[in-house]
């Protein structure tokens, strides 16, 4: 009662109406008490005056109850001191150490990060997580241990930030540039922080319950009061339940027990859950862990290892964003568990079509009546889904830098899953996923060099399951592709038996048999019904002819490869024909969802043909082709027979420059060349060829150059003779071996093939050594003769073609050139030859090889 008994002077009007606005909220006065009223004294006399009385005592009790609930903030002003022992002071005081006060303060900042990420505000974000860094950075400091909450927070946000970059790259209306800047700043200082705790998060990535037993704070957080004996309380019960088992709360409160009998039920309740609106997929793979944890029989393990793996796959709900490099790796690694378990456990098998069962009831063998437990799953869904999502990421990652190099290594895991479930498929006999898996498996592996296909195979055969095939048991990678090709080709189906095809003539071709490549395409038909294909087939079918062409060409074959590759750059679109860019014409633009369908079919980089090796291949053929045919026919028969339109352009561009600077791209230096050929300079023609620095890349680039400076010594000497033939009435051949470093068989031997082909009207006198030209001129009838005599030629050649066309007996070739040749009305015959390319969906295919299949017009005698 002293604080009411104060002298006058030491008294203020702010201290008077606040005991008087508290004394009268003790009384239950019906009106709000005036100035002209002491109120204050009022209470003091009346609590005087009812001092002896019991019942008087118990009101005032009530009352100050009734005044701790209503103003709590007002007790605690002005009652502290009060009469109240030690032990109530500590039940009510709680003197926090320096370590609890980082703690929370940390815990706040976390909150506010999670807030601010249910609003997608990555400013703030951004923030927080600059001051939650100094806070961690003070801990350090400190040598306090980082808790567990900081690396939660650093997974989830690393998650959410994918999830966004790939909202914000389909997203038609963009965020604003603050926020899209602090986007790309939280991914940069993700990536640096979780370089940092990146032995933590695989941690919790890999075994979540070993990570919390390791990271238990030592210093219970709790909002309300605690006496110190109740803190070292539950210290002491947080640290011997770090060894029982885990306890989960849920949303209620109430504690979730995850036991081996309770399995099939969550496992039921999950099932429900997947695809919903709400569905948190995080917290199920959390569950679904735990539940791997405690499951005792090797049914439970089955069956929760594939959900577990279906959810991992579900996480990811876009098509566009590719699955989380962990999620990944968890994924994969539990599948080759699931395979492993099925392996050593032969009496239980994972099929796609299985009967009806219980799902909530333990299944053992000796319940079967064949003795075989069968449960509802598809691992060759999970092998092509790893598979895919794989592409798909190497498709969004940058490949010029060291993120993707390391995304690579992981082929290599992946591709031992692949031989690991054909492996299961053989042992238990099962031809349809069988099929599928080995496709995947060559989908690996025909476009690698041997060396590659070594480091791939090396753990293979040492596996738990290995399949009857690898490299080991075959002694070479041709061997290997041989012997998968063929089990494909004997069970497969339409479509698996034609990219096993495929992927045979490719890597025949890789290995420069050109002609058992050739001849596999021809034999095979494929030209045939290519076009009815999908168009992931039409594009290996593409990149199948076109290494047929660079397989040519690294063997000196320089008229078939020139022959081969015509048909793919005559398009101007090499680049998405071979699914690696998106062509944009002139025009034409793609709609959005065209484009993105474009995109979802590009092949991973490393797979790549490199196009501008392509290009110089094409060009040095088209040179060597046509330099000498330009030197053979009129100038009016020029542009009519034109054999690389491409070539010709480029060429005539060339033609028309005032001044030409020294050679700085590709295509400088082989039109410089062909000019240097065309005068008869070859060595000249030669240096520029062999200057190109794109033939490092080429296997064997010193035989390649090699090859080439023969080739231009030949077709110069070719060149020169149709250029001088006006000119000379006898040369010799010695002078010719001389002027362009040939021998005199060499010599021989060219000449005499000119002449038989009746490209030079001349005769060879042995015994002089000279070459006798017979040089006729044309007389304007002769002229005209032989040219009614070309077009009656391709008039009775359109007429056959119209009538196999009819009667159904013609090639698939011809047919779809008579058809689109009447749809689009008058077209030259030349363009009818190569063919039209396909439009629609099957953007990517392109007319068969027609130079290899065609055969020599017989000619008419048009006066009969």
């Amino acid at each position: 009662m002293s604080r009411f008994f104060r002298p006058a002077g030491d008294s203020d009007s702010d201290t008077e109406e606040s005991e008087e606005e508290l004394m009268s909220s003790d009384e239950e006065a019906p009106t709000k008490p005036t100035a002209s009223k002491p109120t204050g004294m009022a209470r003091f006399l009346k609590g005087a005056a009812s001092s002896s009385s019991s019942e008087s005592e118990s009101e005032e009790e009530s009352d100050e109850d009734e005044d701790e609930k209503e103003h709590p903030q007002k007790k605690n002003r002005f009652l502290v001191g009060g009469d109240s022992d030690e032990s109530d002071e500590d039940e009510k005081r709680v003197v926090k150490s320096a370590i609890e006060k980082r703690l929370e303060e940390m815990e706040a900042v976390m909150k506010n990060i999670d807030n601010a990420t249910k609003i997608n505000d990555w400013v703030a974000i951004s923030n927080e997580f600059d001051k939650l860094t100094r806070l961690v950075e003070r801990r350090t400091n400190l040598a306090e241990k980082v808790p567990a909450s900081y690396i939660h927070t650093l997974v989830s946000l690393d998650q959410t930030l994918n999830l966004a970059l790939a909202k914000e790259k389909e997203a038609k209306k963009k965020m604003n540039a603050a926020n899209a800047r602090a986007l790309n700043t939280m991914k940069q200082k993700i990536r640096k922080t979780g370089k940092e705790y990146e032995k933590e998060i695989k941690m919790l990535q890999e075994d979540p319950v070993a990570f919390e037993r390791e990271y238990i704070v030592p210093v219970v957080l709790s909002p309300a009061p605690q006496t110190s004996k109740k803190r070292v309380k539950l210290e002491a019960d947080a640290e011997a339940g770090a060894d029982d088992d885990f306890t989960t709360v849920g949303k209620g409160g109430k504690a979730m027990q995850y036991t081996s009998e309770s399995i099939f039920t969550n496992l039921q309740l999950i099932q429900e859950a997947r695809g919903k609106k709400n569905t948190d997929r995080a917290e199920q793979i959390r569950i679904l862990e735990k539940l791997l944890d405690v499951a005792a029989t090797v049914y439970q393990r089955l069956r929760v290892l594939l959900g577990l793996i279906s959810a991992r796959f579900d996480y990811n709900s876009s098509i566009a964003t590719h699955m989380p490099i962990e999620l990944w790796t968890s994924a994969q690694r539990e599948v080759d568990t699931l395979i492993n378990i099925l392996a050593v456990e032969p009496k239980y098998s994972v099929e796609e079509m299985a009967l009806e069962y219980d799902e909530l009831a333990e299944r053992t063998p000796d319940q079967e009546k064949d003795g075989i437990v069968r449960i509802r799953g598809s691992i060759i869904s999970f092998i092509d889904r790893l598979d895919d999502e794989f592409t798909k990421s190497l498709q969004n990652i940058d490949p010029h830098g060291t993120e993707y190099v390391e995304r690579l290594r992981d082929e290599k895991g992946l591709y031992q899953t692949i031989c690991l479930s054909q492996g299961y498929y053989e042992k238990t006999k099962q031809d349809d996923p069988l099929s599928r898996v080995i496709l995947r498996r060559l989908d690996h592996i025909y476009s690698k060099p041997d060396a590659v296909v070594q480091a791939l195979e090396v753990n293979v055969a040492a596996s738990s399951c290995p399949p009857l095939v690898s490299l080991s048991s075959s002694g070479s990678s041709k061997a290997l592709i041989q012997s998968l090709c063929v089990h494909l080709y004997r069970s497969g189906s339409g479509i698996l038996k034609m990219r096993a095809m495929l992927y045979h003539v490719y890597h025949h071709a890789l290995h420069n048999d050109f002609y058992r490549a050739r001849d596999m395409l021809l034999m095979s038909h494929l030209q045939e019904t290519v076009h009815g294909a999908d168009v992931m087939t039409q594009i290996l079918y593409n990149r199948a002819v076109v290494q047929i062409g660079l397989s040519a060409f690294r063997i000196g074959l320089v008229r078939e490869a020139q022959a081969t590759l015509q048909d793919i750059f005559n398009t101007q679109r090499v680049k998405e024909l071979l699914a690696q860019g998106v062509h944009q014409q002139r025009y034409q633009t793609l709609t959005p969802e065209q484009e993105k369908a474009e995109r979802q079919r590009q092949l991973p980089f490393h797979m790549h043909i490199n196009t501008e090796l392509l290009e110089a291949a094409f060009l040095v053929s088209s040179m060597l082709v046509e330099i000498p045919m330009l030197a053979n026919i009129d100038d009016d028969d020029q542009r009519r027979k034109a054999t690389s339109r491409p070539f010709r352009r480029l060429l005539d561009f060339a033609d028309r420059q005032v001044f030409t600077g020294p050679p700085e791209s590709t295509r400088d230096h082989i039109m410089q060349a062909s000019k240097a050929l065309q005068v008869g300079d070859w060595e000249k023609c030669r240096d520029l060829i062999q200057s190109i620095k794109i033939w490092s890349l080429m296997p064997e680039s010193g035989t390649v150059k090699e090859m080439l400076s023969k080739r231009i010594q030949e077709e110069a000497l070719r060149t020169y003779l149709f250029t001088y033939i006006p000119h000379y009435k006898t040369l010799s051949l010695s002078l010719v071996a001389r002027t362009f470093s040939l021998s005199p068989k060499q010599v021989n031997s060219i000449v005499s093939k000119m002449i038989w082909t009746e490209e030079l009207a001349a005769s060879l006198d042995q015994g002089l050594g000279v070459v006798v030209f017979h040089y006729v001129d044309q007389s304007r009838l002769q002229q005209l003769a032989l040219t009614l005599a070309d077009r009656a030629a391709t008039l009775v050649e359109q007429n056959e073609k119209a009538l196999d066309t009819k009667q159904g007996t013609a090639s698939w070739g011809e047919r779809a050139e008579g058809l689109k040749g009447e749809k689009r009305g008058e077209q030259s015959v030349e363009n009818r030859r190569r063919g039209e390319r396909s439009r629609g969906t099957a953007r990517g295919r392109i007319l068969p090889y027609l130079s290899l299949l065609r055969k020599p017009c017989l000619l008419i005698d048009v006066f009969l």
